[in-house]
């Protein structure tokens, strides 16, 4: 490819909205180009980029077994009717109707497609094992999205499922997806971390993530270098607290006028905040009631985990308001859960602790010497948020925090969709059983921006050479001199023949103006043909080092050969 011939979007600034390095870098190496707020067209460069990575997904994807097939974005009511999750999903979820009325929505995922696909098509045991998977684009209307690929509206993703006759069949599936997706990621080259996460509006009972580690990741993660548990916040627990010992003190109400939050009740009362319980109420949406979670004073709760616990859904989840507050008898600032008149839940924490500070559920009143089981009661569960230095659940060692961004989950399902949709298959004895599920699903798109993140610097992208969008860039300093215009060409020329991808930079520009374009774009070698053009030799460059020396024609063109070829 001639460059010349190419069209190089490259800005010397990106667009405000960009706030990440990788953001910023796709759109000034004219990789992106956004369309509106979450969604992006794939400019040549990238469009590149994007093949690369998803042939290097379907490869390993092949090699496991797997079957790809190709579905539609559009879907039916009816099937999100039939798993249960047409309400449940959330507010995420693009809804739309043509012009029969009839109801269909924009495929955030696909596992009723599939499995409606295959209860038509598979019937006997002895088809299954199967694992059809595709590569498509998906649809979820985000409140807020951002950072370019890493959260928009429209995104590429990876997604497989497996179907099995029973619970041992699934968990060899769902080793062989966790094995391939690890060489899948290690191919990229990611820095990247598996860790136990929720299952989330997905389902299932079993679920881990794949994190490429990050600084600006959205996902928190927990890890204990002792013993290698690492878990995802969202689902992270913690070493049981004991029950503790002391004596159970008098009940006893103080006055704390004005003294609302942890922080100011705590100064007052001269206690520590971890003396502490804070009551929390939320309006469930999906179950239309009013609920309380009690966590330690110091701790965050960890919503996914309420959502659990109450079957709801955390895009219906809602801090109660002041009025729905005072229907439970109660007051904003002052609440606790003792005599509260809704369902209330306690951490694991709270229910072990003796002498609690808690709200009086009466303006600038608290209880001090609280204690679950004699003062106040609710169902016992994990409602924290693990942190930095909590205690690993496994070893009881104090654990490390770190930040990643996910690019691919696996999922055990169960039966969770092949039992209300009918997925079954006929046994020996002529029953008719669910199919056991899993779901494995890979961000495409946010992968690619990944790679970037973890493979940048103050320069401009280093692509790791096998999803470059070109494995090389011949670059004469003056594509007029016919020297350097005759070495440039041959280069190119045995180069192509020799099966690597190749530019050939014939632009009528400033060397300074061609050079900084590909270090932003991140082509991996460089050739410069220049001053000893007429001696066959060039300045050899590598991106990823930004380390240059002189090669002579044929060094130059065996060094990218057989690096290609390594492939």
């Amino acid at each position: 490819m001639k460059a010349s011939q190419m069209i190089i979007g490259t800005l010397k600034e990106a667009p405000q909205e960009a706030k990440i390095d990788s953001h910023v870098l796709l759109l000034r190496a004219g990789m992106i180009k956004n369309e509106v707020a979450g969604i992006y067209n794939y400019l040549p460069l990238g469009l590149r980029v994007l093949k690369k990575v998803e042939n290097i997904i379907e490869e390993e994807m092949d090699n496991a077994g797997g079957i790809e097939i190709f579905c539609s974005a559009i879907q039916p009511k009816e099937l999100w009717v039939e798993s249960g999750r047409w309400q449940k999903y959330g507010p995420e979820l693009m809804r739309f109707q043509d012009r029969h009325e009839r109801e269909f929505c924009l495929g955030p995922t696909h596992e009723e497609i599939f499995t409606s696909l295959v209860r038509d098509l598979v019937k006997s045991s002895k088809q299954l094992p199967v694992l059809p998977y595709q590569i498509q684009t998906k649809y979820r209307d985000e409140l807020r999205p951002r950072f370019g690929l890493m959260r928009s509206r429209e995104f590429i993703m990876k997604d497989a499922y497996s179907f099995d006759k029973d619970q041992e069949g699934l968990e060899k599936s769902y080793q062989n997806m966790y094995e391939t997706y690890s060489k899948i990621f290690t191919r990229f080259g990611l820095n990247y971390q598996v860790v136990l996460a929720d299952s989330g509006n997905i389902g299932g009972n079993g679920s881990h993530q794949f994190m490429a580690l990050s600084d600006i990741g959205e996902s928190e993660i927990v890890y204990c270098n002792e013993c290698g548990y690492a878990a995802d916040v969202e689902k992270a627990t913690i070493f049981k607290a004991k029950e503790e010992k002391d004596k159970m003190l008098d009940l006893t109400k103080v006055e704390t006028p004005n003294q609302r939050t942890i922080e100011e009740i705590s100064t007052f009362l001269n206690v520590n905040p971890n003396r502490c319980a804070k009551t929390i109420i939320y309006h469930d949406y999906v179950n239309n009631k009013l609920v309380a979670a009690v966590i330690r004073g110091d701790r965050e709760i960890n919503e996914v985990k309420l959502v659990n616990e109450i079957n709801s859904n955390e895009n219906y989840l809602e801090l109660a308001t002041d009025d729905e507050i005072k229907s439970l008898g109660t007051i904003h600032g002052f609440c606790g859960p003792k005599g509260l008149k809704c369902e209330v839940y306690i951490d694991d924490e709270v229910a072990a602790m003796k002498n609690v500070v808690i709200g009086a559920n009466e303006i600038n009143y608290h209880y001090i010497n609280a204690n679950f089981g004699r003062d106040f009661d609710g169902k016992v569960c994990d409602l924290k948020k693990a942190k930095l230095n909590d205690l690993c659940p496994c070893c009881g060692m104090p654990m490390g925090q770190n930040r990643g961004i996910e690019v691919g989950q696996i999922f055990k399902l169960q039966t969770k969709y092949s039992e209300p949709m009918k997925c079954t298959y006929v046994n020996e004895k002529g029953e008719n059983v669910p199919m056991v599920m899993g779901c494995y699903g890979i961000g495409v798109t946010r992968t690619l921006q990944s790679i970037v993140e973890q493979y940048h610097d103050e320069y401009g992208i280093k692509w790791p050479l096998n999803v470059a969008p070109f494995h090389a860039v011949i670059v004469p300093v003056n594509y007029k001199d016919a020297e350097q215009s005759r070495l440039a060409n041959d280069i190119y020329a045995q180069l192509k023949k020799k099966g690597v991808e190749v530019v050939l930079d014939d632009r009528d520009e400033r060397p300074g103006f061609k050079f900084k374009d590909w270090e932003l774009i991140g082509i991996p070698y460089m050739i410069i043909c220049g001053k000893r053009a007429n001696e066959d030799v060039v300045e050899f460059k590598v991106r990823s080092t930004m380390e240059k020396c002189e090669k002579t024609e044929s060094e130059a063109i065996e060094i990218v050969v057989s690096k290609v070829n390594e492939l």
